[in-house]
């Protein structure tokens, strides 16, 4: 016998296993069992990579990124005005008062007061069921059913200009509180081209349009060459020019040749048909060529920002003005240029307040506050151009809205105003928002396909 310890003889753990056969990769779409077709079956590697794209996505939606806190900043300030409305009812908040004997009182008649305000808020700012229901079977014509979007681009067109004036100047480091002034400025000039130069239509028009536009760069360049020159503050400066424009306004208004002498209160002539901003649907339907402008004068902007040598310059000017000047970078100038620029964009929107169809004649209250509104806005829209064209589109919804909320929920249109203020309130404070919903930290880096955190 061998020696089981002798070199040569097989050791038992060098004897020889029995293969195991290798089982066989499921074939694509097989299902648990390896069986091609059948239910249930595996998750390719596209499959895998769905899944995780969807679960990186819905995790990173409920973070305090720039669209979601938006979004809630508005649903906050819906809710707010909620309660509004309905401390403001003396009936509903009567109901309250014996809630704990019968809260359906309360619950249903506080619903019914606050459904109502807003339902009529989106009827009067995007549309009205009823009236696509009475086109659609016959009984109406098609003008009722865009009503409400027109009056919506109508009080949108003047905030899309004073707000990109805003924040145009906000991205080159000034605070563009002279917005309102501007916008005055343009609309006085708007209005006396548009009824003392006897030119024919289409150039009647542009002549006027620009004419609004060279009011408001002038009343730009005055605190932008301050600021250059002589480093005035341009909060200080434009709040003044405010005030000048309000006093040139009401003065010129009554002054020989401008004054409507078939008038007695302070009103000017009317601007002439042939300077007046075409309507885009015609008929009852205040929407006109201002909003085109207003989209093509956003398109403008973001190209200067973002494409152009100029807005290079101006966002390091606004980033930092010492490394800026280190680089050769001339601030005087880009603070001037700036200024002009926001203040022809302002211009321009109180050239569709007197060209347009919200008047046709110069009144002391003609600007409105599309000025003072331009602030918000910019605020709102993040200082980026179609944030911006977005947020005008939000306020003028919430305005054009407002006037049939007042009119058929009898509910104050003051409430509008405390709605841009509690959205304003609520964007400017985004830890606020963050600590009601209790919203992660949105993260630096994402992947492009679900980032939400760059704004608009």
């Amino acid at each position: 016998m061998t020696d089981a310890n002798e070199p040569g003889s097989p050791q038992p753990e060098q004897q020889r296993q029995p293969e195991q056969p290798t089982p066989a990769r499921p074939a694509p779409g097989a299902g648990a069992g390896g069986d091609p077709g059948k239910p249930g079956g595996a998750l390719t590697d596209r499959d895998g990579g769905g899944r995780q794209l969807l679960g990186s996505f819905v995790h990173n939606l409920w973070a305090a990124n720039t669209v979601t806190v938006t979004v809630l900043a508005i649903v906050l300030a819906t809710l707010i005005g909620a309660v509004l409305i309905i401390v403001s009812d003396p009936d509903v908040l009567a109901t309250w008062g014996y809630f704990t004997a019968q809260p359906s009182d309360a619950l249903n008649a506080s619903w019914t007061v606050v459904s109502d305000a807003y339902a009529n808020l989106f009827k009067g700012a995007v549309v009205d069921p009823a009236a696509v229901q009475a086109w659609a079977n016959g009984s109406g014509g098609w003008q009722p059913v865009f009503a409400p979007i027109s009056e919506t681009l109508t009080y949108t067109a003047p905030l899309v200009f004073t707000g990109l004036a805003v924040s145009l100047a906000f991205r080159g480091g000034l605070f563009n509180i002279g917005a309102q002034g501007q916008a005055t400025l343009g609309v006085i000039l708007a209005a006396l081209a548009g009824f003392l130069l006897p030119l024919p239509p289409v150039i009647h028009l542009i002549v006027a349009v620009l004419a609004g536009a060279l009011g408001g760069a002038i009343w730009g360049f005055v605190p932008g060459f301050l600021k250059a020159r002589t480093g005035a503050h341009e909060v200080i400066t434009t709040i003044m020019l405010n005030y000048v424009s309000f006093s040139f306004l009401a003065w010129i208004i009554v002054q020989n040749g401008v004054h409507d002498p078939d008038r007695t209160d302070a009103i000017s002539r009317p601007v002439d048909g042939s300077a007046q901003l075409p309507r885009l649907l015609g008929g009852d339907l205040r929407v006109h060529l201002g909003i085109v402008l207003a989209v093509a004068a956003t398109w403008a902007v973001g190209w200067l920002l973002n494409r152009s040598t100029f807005g290079f310059e101006l966002r390091a000017v606004g980033a930092n003005p010492d490394a800026a000047r280190t680089a050769g970078i001339s601030v005087g100038r880009t603070y001037v240029l700036v200024m002009v620029i926001a203040g022809a964009l302002s211009g321009l929107g109180g050239a569709n307040m007197v060209l347009g169809t919200t008047a046709t004649a110069l009144t002391p209250l003609v600007v409105a506050q599309i000025g003072f509104d331009g602030i918000l806005v910019a605020l709102l829209g993040r200082v980026k151009p179609w944030g911006v064209a977005l947020a005008a589109l939000l306020f003028g919804a919430l305005q054009a809205g407002g006037n049939r909320m007042q009119s058929y929920a009898s509910i104050s249109l003051e409430l509008v105003t405390v709605l841009q203020a509690l959205i304003v309130i609520f964007i400017a404070a985004p830890a606020l928002v963050k600590a009601i919903f209790g919203l992660r930290a949105a993260r630096a880096a994402r992947l492009s396909s679900t980032s939400m955190a760059k704004g608009w």
